[in-house]
């Protein structure tokens, strides 16, 4: 009977259930925002070495916020940390295991879009994780995209 219960995990989809947003200190929505024109990487740097991209800083959004909708109260606490120099404590969404080697940098450069693995973050007010970030999910796209899917292509060697 286990095997038969083993057999039936191994055959079921890959694809994540569909899961709720994390509810983050100040609502954002990029559905807005990109409406209006900004684009992922005026937000969301991408620091040397590149495998991270970086949550923007305060002080990009109060290069706008310092005149707009300067009387939200959500604004009013974003202009509350610029001035004490600290940053809301963002909730991520995705969260990739210390063990995998994974660059943003090298996937943007190899083509991949943000809403490849985010989703069509230009429709949504919120975000919630919809990709598959598992190791079958990595290697499904990787070989739809004839990517390696050798061990030590994500994975340090031990």
């Amino acid at each position: 009977m286990l095997w038969f219960v083993f057999a039936l995990l191994l055959q079921a989809p890959n694809a994540p259930a569909p899961a709720k947003a994390p509810e983050q200190p100040i609502p954002y929505s990029h559905k807005k925002h990109l409406a209006m024109g900004l684009k992922c990487k005026m937000c969301h740097t991408n620091p040397d070495p590149g495998e991270a991209m970086g949550f923007p800083q305060v002080a990009t959004c109060m290069g706008c916020h310092r005149s707009v909708k300067t009387d939200s109260p959500h604004i009013r606490k974003l202009a509350k940390h610029a001035a004490e120099k600290t940053g809301p404590a963002w909730v991520r969404v995705y969260r990739i295991p210390t063990y995998v080697f994974f660059s943003h940098r090298a996937h943007t450069e190899a083509g991949a879009k943000c809403e490849t693995c985010h989703g069509p973050v230009a429709t949504r007010d919120v975000l919630w994780k919809e990709t598959d970030i598992s190791m079958g999910g990595c290697m499904d796209c990787h070989r739809r995209n004839k990517a390696s899917v050798d061990c030590a292509y994500c994975h340090e060697a031990k």
